[in-house]
């Protein structure tokens, strides 16, 4: 069982990870070898199944695998044109041919998901022999329904092979184990749950594989976040992992921190920067943006910038030079106070008049974004943002300022997550001053200013926010939890007012069912007011 990292649209550097792999494990005594859910091509694919030359390097592709594993039985999963039809399919390679094929029978279309638009979906079982054990075939929903295990079981099916690129979010393995046990108690079958690994975008996929026996007991869990060959041996009366190591949950802070670690590597990797930059302020949101990028990327790739201005705080200066210390990276700091200054002489003929408001306030923070913009250009370092989805949810984020850059790892994680992921990395090594997770958030944008000058307490906020935002719980079962209405309907407000911020931010990492970005679809034009 490869649990391996398929970049999308890569297909020959895909085919040739599968080559490389597939040669590894029969040189270990493998006879078959499975790869997960549209392995070849990586997930998801999008609009690139759209393009006829895509399909067409998936054949060749396959002509290829068949040429040069023909020494081992490959499973993989890839889109296949039929007929001018395109299917999630699995391909049985035996002997340098296909010997079987299998078509998704239940295309998920809701969430992150959206099969529908693209595949056609199967009606067959296919079972197929090895060594005596007739193994079914599914893929990833197949098994969220009951029909395609009974239909492999009728065929013939003693063990079931789920390819699967199944997402992480929060509680996500646990929804898992349910499914798997649950068709594994209705057929008395057998499941080897294969799972791909690593970051696509906003979406992470954790890895840990599964197998379960027909007594619906967990007999092995393969590592969370990792790649992994997983030998297993297979008979007609059991399976068993090679590996006898025994995996105990991790904690809810431990496998949101690998998540984001994970997808800020691959999405930095994988679209070609040579590390990143960040606006270090000396609050809590950007010195855990630090810890993660570092983590993720290395010391070495990543450069802070602290960019004081008339309200900085002594303070934020202090902590935010002690985080770049304590994690050893490139700390520059460059003042905005001229910059700002000029921006403000240059607008007054224009301001005349005016009251002093938040476009002081946001002036500063695009001179931020400018500063950073620039640095990214001259060193091809990327732009890590730093708010999180608190902020984002009601719009407490600056357009062009620090909303400015090209990913966002934060963006699905609420202010009270920030802190506990926190604490959770200072309890590796302490890299974030307590100050820092002790005194009350400000932007720093003006004198005195605190977050909470505008914003519910962040505990009320993020309630609020996970009911509507990832319940849609209506209007008044918020209220009924004992929230004051009137801050229920202005956070909500907020929300409904702040969608076009949302659509110009930059991608996050999804750690949550309900993440702002794919599976949230709102108009950013609408006359509803939320119920």
């Amino acid at each position: 069982m490869v649990q391996d990292n398929f970049r999308v649209g890569d297909i020959s550097g895909n085919a040739e990870k599968m080559i490389a792999r597939a040669q590894q494990a029969r040189a270990q005594g493998a006879a078959l070898v499975v790869f997960p859910e549209l392995a070849l091509v990586g997930y998801p694919p999008e609009d690139l199944l759209l393009r006829r030359g895509f399909i067409d390097q998936v054949e060749a592709a396959v002509t290829r695998l068949c040429a040069v594993l023909d020494d081992i039985d490959v499973v993989f999963g890839l889109p296949q044109r039929v007929a001018g039809k395109l299917y999630n399919a699995a391909l049985w390679l035996r002997g340098g041919k296909v010997l079987a094929v299998y078509h998704k029978q239940c295309l998920p279309n809701y969430s992150v998901f959206d099969e529908v638009r693209y595949f056609h979906a199967g009606s067959k079982a296919c079972v197929v022999g090895l060594d005596g054990v007739s193994f079914g075939l599914a893929i990833c929903e197949d098994i969220w329904e009951s029909a395609p295990v009974q239909q492999a079981k009728i065929a013939g099916a003693e063990v079931m092979l789920v390819l699967n690129a199944s997402p992480f979010h929060i509680g996500k393995y646990h929804e898992r184990v349910h499914v798997l046990v649950q068709r594994a108690l209705e057929n008395a079958l057998p499941m080897l749950y294969l799972n791909m690994v690593g970051g696509q975008d906003e979406l992470v996929f954790d890895g840990e594989s599964l197998l379960v026996d027909a007594q619906g007991g967990i007999s092995y869990r393969a590592p969370a976040f990792e790649s992994a060959l997983e030998y297993v041996a297979v008979s007609t009366s059991k399976i068993n992992a090679r590996s006898d190591q025994q995996r105990s949950d991790l904690p809810l802070d431990k496998a949101v921190y690998q998540a984001l670690v994970l997808g800020i590597k691959d999405f930095v990797h994988h679209n070609g920067f040579h590390g990143v930059v960040i606006g270090l302020s000396g609050g809590v949101d950007s010195a855990l943006t630090l810890a993660l990028a570092v983590d993720a990327l290395g010391a070495d790739n990543v450069q802070a910038v602290m960019m004081p201005s008339r309200y900085t705080a002594d303070m934020s200066l202090e902590d935010a030079a002690a985080e770049a210390i304590a994690l050893n990276v490139q700390y520059d700091v460059i003042a905005i106070e001229t910059v700002f200054e000029e921006f403000i002489h240059l607008l007054q003929p224009v301001f005349a008049g005016c009251e002093v408001d938040v476009t002081e306030e946001n002036i500063q923070a695009r001179c931020r974004g400018l500063m950073l913009m620039a640095i990214s250009n001259k060193t091809g370092r990327m732009v890590l943002t730093t708010g999180n989805k608190s902020e984002m949810a009601v719009g407490y984020a600056t357009l062009y300022g620090d909303m400015s850059g090209g990913f966002a790892p934060l963006k699905d994680v609420s202010k009270s997550l920030v802190y506990q992921l926190c604490r959770y990395r200072n309890s590796l090594s302490a890299v974030i001053p307590e100050r820092v997770l002790t005194r009350a958030p400000s932007a720093e944008l003006r004198h005195n200013q605190v977050d909470q000058d505008s914003l519910p307490d962040y505990a009320v906020l993020d309630r609020i926010l996970e009911l509507s935002v990832e319940q849609d719980a209506p209007k008044a079962d918020i209220i009924a939890e004992g929230i004051d209405a009137h801050t229920v309907e202005r956070v909500l407000a907020m929300v409904r007012k702040n969608e076009y911020k949302r659509r110009q931010a930059a991608p996050g990492v999804r750690i949550t069912k309900r993440a702002f970005g794919r599976d949230r679809r709102y108009p950013i034009t609408s006359g509803y007011e939320t119920d």
